[in-house]
C-alpha cells in the first residue's frame, strides 16, 4: 500500500481505528503543489516551515498533528495562586499536573515509544511540572538523547520566565524554535496578587519586588528570544477581577516585544485541586466571558484560541490524552526508533491538507458571499482531521467557531463531560453540556439521539448530523448559506 493511499486513521493506534477519515487523490491536485498550497497567504514561508506541524502554533496543524509532554523538570522557582504540582488525577486535564516524573533516560524511551505508536507525533515538549529553565539540566539532557535518536521532532519547551534569559543561547544552540512564557502580568502590583512569592539568586522575594523581578526577567526573555528568530507564545491566565481587564495591556507590552502568539487561557480554580485561589473562591470565566475579552485583543498580538492547556505529561492530538497508554510500566526494556509510520503519516496529510486548504477556501468565499449581516456560533464535535466525525453523545468538548460576513473562524473550545455514558447520569451531565454551550446556535456532529436533540432545541440550540464527516468549514458554509442566504435550515437536518 503506498503512503497517498493509506487513510490517517490506519496510521493512528488501534484504539482509534474507527475513524472514517480516508484520503484519495485529487484529480487537480498537481505534485509540485501537494502540501504547499495549504500555507496561508499571510505567514511568511520560513515561518511556515517552524509551525505547519506544530498543533500548539498552528491552528490548522492542531487538526493533524500531536504533541508529547515529557515530566522532566520537577523543580519550580514561583509560587502561582492557580498552581498545586501535587494534585493528581488521571482524568484531570491541567498545566502542572503528572503521573510519574521522569529521568532523561526514562523520558527517551517513553518518547521513542510514542512515536513508534503515534505517527501524528510531532513536537516535543518540556512544561514542567515544575519550571523547564529552572530545572535546565534535565531539560538539556532530555532533549539532547532525544534529538540524537529522532532528529526531525521539534522541541518546546514552556517556562514561568524567570530564569529563561539565563538559557537563551543554549536553546538557540540547540534550534529549539518554540518557547512558551506564562506572562500574567506587566504591573507588579497585579502581580502580587497572582504571585505569593519567587525564587532568585538564591534569594526569596515575596510581594511587589518579587513581582518586579519577574517583569523584568520575562520582558528580558521576550526580548532575547525575539532577537534571535525563537518564535514565542505567550501564555496568559485569565482571572476575574485580578487581571482580565489588565491583560489588554499585557497584549500590548507582549506584541511590541515580538511575540508570535498570545493564548489567554481561562482560571481553573476548582477547589478540589487544593490551590489558592481553589480554596479562597476565586471564581473561573464563564466561556462567553473568555471569548468576549479575546476578541477585544483581536487587533493586538496574533491569538491562540484553540489551546486545550495540557497537563505536564499530555500524550496526543490536543483535545485528547492518550498518556495512560505509555506509562513507564508498559514500555518494554529495550526500544528503536523505527520512523516508518510517521514518515507515511507526514506524506498522506501533506496531500489531505492541500485538499483541505481548497475545500476552506471555497468556503470560506461562499460564507462571506452569502447575502445579508448575520453570525452563527457554531460548537463541532470532532475528532480530528478538521473533519464533523465525532458523535454528540461521545464529545468530550466542542470546537467552536464563527460564521460571519468576514468568513468562518476558529475562535475557541468548550470542554464537557461526555453525555452517553450507559444511561447513568446521562440527564444531568446534558444539564451540565448545555450550560457549557451558552451562546452558541448550532451544534453539529456525526451522530445526535432524537431525545438529546430535543433538549438541545428547548434550550434555543439547532443540533444536526447531516454534515456527518464532511469538512468543518464546507458544513459551515451550507449551514451559513441556508440560514442567511438561500433559506431557512431543515427541520430534519
Amino acid at each position: 500500500m503506498t503512503a497517498s493511499m493509506i487513510s490517517l486513521d490506519s496510521l493512528a493506534s488501534a484504539k482509534t481505528s474507527h475513524r472514517r477519515l480516508t484520503i484519495a487523490k485529487s484529480s487537480n491536485c498537481k505534485s509540485s503543489s501537494c502540501g504547499s498550497t495549504a500555507k496561508p497567504n499571510d505567514i511568511d514561508a520560513a515561518v511556515w516551515e517552524k509551525i505547519k506541524d506544530h498543533p500548539c502554533y498552528s491552528e490548522e496543524a492542531h487538526h493533524y498533528f500531536a504533541r508529547m509532554h515529557v515530566a522532566v523538570a520537577p523543580a519550580c522557582n514561583i509560587q502561582c495562586n492557580y498552581c498545586n504540582r501535587k494534585y493528581d488525577c488521571a482524568n484531570e486535564s491541567r498545566p502542572g499536573v503528572v503521573s510519574e516524573k521522569l529521568t532523561p533516560d526514562q523520558a527517551l524511551r517513553k518518547v521513542i515509544a510514542v512515536a513508534n505508536e503515534v505517527p501524528q507525533l510531532s513536537v516535543l515538549g518540556i512544561a514542567g511540572p515544575g519550571d523547564a529553565c529552572y530545572d535546565w539540566q534535565r531539560t538539556k539532557a532530555t532533549f539532547e538523547k532525544v534529538i540524537a535518536e529522532i532528529p526531525d521532532i521539534k522541541l518546546c519547551i514552556s517556562t514561568n520566565g524567570l530564569a529563561l534569559p539565563d538559557h537563551v543561547d543554549e536553546l538557540a544552540s540547540m534550534n529549539v524554535d518554540h518557547v512558551t512564557i506564562t506572562i500574567n502580568m506587566v504591573d507588579p502590583q497585579i502581580g502580587a496578587k497572582i504571585y505569593p512569592w519567587i525564587f532568585y539568586n538564591h534569594r526569596r522575594y515575596t510581594g511587589i519586588e518579587a513581582a518586579e523581578i519577574l517583569h523584568e526577567r520575562q520582558m528580558l526573555g521576550l526580548e532575547m528570544l525575539a532577537a534571535r528568530g525563537i518564535l514565542t507564545k505567550i501564555n496568559s491566565v485569565m482571572i476575574p477581577g485580578v487581571n482580565d481587564e489588565h491583560l489588554i495591556e499585557v497584549n500590548r507590552w507582549v506584541k511590541e516585544r515580538g511575540a508570535f502568539l498570545h493564548n489567554v487561557m481561562p482560571l481553573i480554580s476548582e477547589p478540589a485541586h487544593g490551590t489558592y485561589y481553589g480554596l479562597t473562591g476565586q471564581r473561573a470565566p464563564r466561556p462567553i466571558e473568555l471569548k468576549a475579552l479575546q476578541d477585544r485583543l483581536e487587533n493586538g498580538a496574533k491569538l491562540m484560541r484553540h489551546c486545550r492547556q495540557c497537563r505536564a505529561d499530555a500524550v496526543g492530538l490536543l483535545g485528547e490524552d492518550r498518556g495512560k497508554e505509555f506509562m513507564l510500566d508498559q514500555i518494554p526494556g529495550e526500544l528503536s526508533y523505527d520512523d516508518r509510520n510517521r514518515a507515511a503519516y507526514r506524506e498522506v496529510v501533506a496531500q489531505e491538507r492541500s485538499i483541505h486548504a481548497a475545500a476552506k477556501s471555497e468556503a470560506i468565499e461562499m460564507v462571506k458571499a452569502a447575502g445579508p449581516d448575520g453570525s452563527l456560533q457554531i460548537a463541532v464535535a470532532t475528532k480530528g482531521g478538521g473533519r464533523i466525525n465525532e458523535h454528540f453523545g461521545h464529545a468530550k468538548e466542542f470546537q467552536i467557531y464563527e460564521a460571519s460576513p468576514r468568513g468562518i473562524a476558529f475562535v475557541g473550545h468548550r470542554k464537557i463531560e461526555q453525555y452517553c455514558r450507559g444511561g447513568w447520569g446521562d440527564d444531568a451531565t446534558l444539564d451540565a453540556v448545555i450550560v457549557a454551550l451558552e451562546g452558541i446556535d448550532i451544534v453539529l456532529c456525526a451522530k445526535i439521539g432524537d431525545c438529546p436533540k430535543k433538549r438541545l432545541a428547548d434550550a434555543g440550540i439547532r443540533a444536526m448530523h447531516a454534515y456527518s464527516y464532511d469538512y468543518i468549514e464546507t458544513a459551515i458554509s451550507a449551514v451559513y448559506a441556508a440560514e442567511f442566504g438561500v433559506g431557512p435550515l431543515t427541520a430534519t437536518a
